[in-house]
C-alpha cells in the first residue's frame, strides 16, 4: 500500500500543543493512519475547499489531500466548535 507523506501546518502544530494530554495521543496516532488511507471511514469532504475532515473525539481534525505528490498537509486542529470557524 502507497504511504502519504504528512505535513503539519505551523498553526495547526500549534493548537496540537494546546490540546489536553489525555486526548493528544488518540488524535496523534488518527492524524499518523491518515498516510495509509487519507480517506478514512468517517471522513468528509469540506464543501466549497479541497478539503477533508476526520473526527477523534470531540476533536476534528481538517487536511487537505494531494494526490499526486501523496501528500497529506493538516491545516487545523480543535474542537468542533472552533475548528469551522475562519
Amino acid at each position: 500500500m502507497v504511504k502519504y507523506r504528512i505535513t503539519i501546518k505551523k498553526s495547526a502544530a500549534k493548537e496540537l500543543a494546546d490540546i489536553p494530554k489525555k486526548d493528544l495521543p488518540k488524535i496523534v496516532k488518527r492524524i499518523q493512519t491518515l498516510a495509509q488511507n487519507p480517506r478514512p471511514h468517517g471522513s468528509q469532504k469540506l464543501s466549497r475547499k479541497e478539503q477533508y475532515r476526520v473526527r477523534q473525539g470531540d476533536y476534528r481534525i481538517v487536511y487537505s489531500v494531494d494526490d499526486k505528490v501523496l501528500a497529506v498537509d493538516v491545516v487545523k486542529i480543535g474542537p468542533r466548535r472552533e475548528v469551522y470557524r475562519p
